[in-house]
């Protein structure tokens, strides 16, 4: 249990049997959580993410796990059966819903708990390498809170050509309560995979998802990474991912944002090595007085290497957006070439973006660029389809999904987009219904 200022919080008892990688992390992320504290809108990274009631809370204490969900309760989340299929209830391993059907042998998807207790020397390694407690206030509180998350590793050159679920849930009982995820992903030389990470509620609890996932890519491997957001409207996500590449890697990412009344994800990547490709895409979809944040950062520390990065948001009611990303291009990074992209669509008057890209290059052989834009449906576009017998709320509709399936449509697998493609197409409907 963390004190909820921050200040003269601790870690409780019960970690007495957490593994010694573990405990020396959650020591650190307690210690810097109650030297920095909750963040305020006075600080320049959190000015535009009211974390309101959140700030109220005495304390920060971890969830215990909740009676694990049924089969058919999990259905309505997963994107497909037979995939593999790894669940978190309330930030702890669930095992019987679990599934690693269809892996292959040698690639280990397992509680992170259980590799560290065993002594994974990948595991061991990268824990807190890349996302440490020093990144912000809340990847602070996730070290200080976590007890079990998910581990997966795929060999040096081991294709793994189904997709791989990766499932938190929170029930009931995670109310008021932190449930404190985290997740390790890790791709050796030649390695390739497409892992869905998904985030939803089964129940109405007002809790407060504090994720963290960390990612390495060795030389040359590939990862199509997909994460969903779409818990109750009584909960807050804050989520972060570290991503870092090695030379020649790929890493594609598609984040869907659509639930809780607040959701935040910071996604950094960083390039270790030469001719390295990140590909970011991005959809958030709000409404009543939901609050979606994206906060980006790309790091081209290295020569020769591509970012490109589309973020859209479409915005009803009284909802608000907010995204900053930013491209940092360090002195070494000659020959960079990156584009970013924010465009969102305000489908009310009283709907809100604040949207802010950022380029700080250091280098003199560059190609950067980057633009924003917030608008409403396009008039002319909707009389022309009016014109040609297309009723005005089936025009709007198709207008609005002719915005968003820009960047649903990057999502390389082709089943995943599928999925992703029904699950927006039906959120879309309910708000220009």
């Amino acid at each position: 249990m963390v004190d909820g200022c921050g200040r003269g919080g601790g870690v409780s008892d019960s970690t007495m049997l957490v593994p010694e990688t573990m405990m020396a992390l959650r020591e650190a992320g307690a210690a810097e959580f109650a030297r920095v504290g909750l963040p305020t809108t006075r600080d320049e990274e959190w000015r535009f993410t009211p974390l309101g009631d959140l700030t109220k809370w005495s304390t920060f204490e971890s969830a215990e796990p909740g009676e694990t969900p049924s089969a058919d309760a999990l259905a309505p989340h997963l994107f497909d059966a037979g995939w593999p299929l790894l669940v978190l209830v309330d930030g702890h391993f669930a095992p019987e819903r679990s599934s690693l059907a269809g892996l292959p042998a040698d690639v280990t998807a397992m509680p992170l708990h259980e590799a560290i207790t065993e002594g994974h020397p990948v595991a061991t390694t990268e824990l807190g390498r890349w996302a440490g407690p020093d990144q912000t206030a809340f990847t602070a509180l996730n070290a200080s809170l976590f007890t079990d998350g998910l581990f997966l590793h795929v060999p040096k050159g081991t294709a793994v050509t189904t997709p791989i679920q990766l499932l938190s849930i929170t029930t009931a009982a995670a109310d008021g309560k932190v449930v404190a995820p985290r997740m390790l992903i890790v791709l050796g030389e030649s390695a390739s995979a497409t892992v869905v990470e998904s985030y939803a509620s089964i129940g109405d609890a007002a809790s407060l998802t504090n994720a963290v996932v960390e990612v390495h890519l060795g030389a040359n491997a590939r990862l199509d990474h997909s994460r969903v957001a779409r818990e109750r409207d009584g909960a807050w996500h804050i989520g972060f991912t570290h991503v870092d590449q090695e030379q020649d890697s790929h890493y594609r990412a598609f984040a869907l944002a659509m639930g809780g009344r607040l959701s935040r994800h910071n996604l950094h990547a960083r390039h270790l090595g030469e001719r390295v490709e990140t590909l970011l895409y991005g959809l958030y979809l709000t409404t009543g007085d939901q609050v979606a944040d994206t906060h980006s950062a790309i790091f081209h520390d290295q020569p020769n290497c591509n970012s490109w990065e589309v973020y859209k948001g479409v915005l009803g009611d009284r909802s608000r957006g907010v995204f900053n990303g930013k491209v940092l291009v360090d002195r070494l990074a000659q020959k960079t070439d990156a584009k970013q992209t924010n465009r969102n669509l305000l489908l009310s008057d009283q709907a809100r973006v604040d949207a802010k890209p950022q380029l700080e290059i250091f280098a003199d052989d560059v190609r950067c660029t980057h633009g924003a834009t917030i608008g409403q449906l396009n008039a002319q576009q909707r009389y022309y389809l009016q014109s040609r017998g297309i009723a005005g709320q089936q025009a709007e509709q198709l207008l609005t999904w002719a915005f968003a399936a820009e960047v649903v449509a990057e999502i390389a697998d082709p089943t995943v987009r599928q999925v992703m493609e029904a699950v927006v197409h039906a959120k879309l409907g309910e708000m220009t219904a």
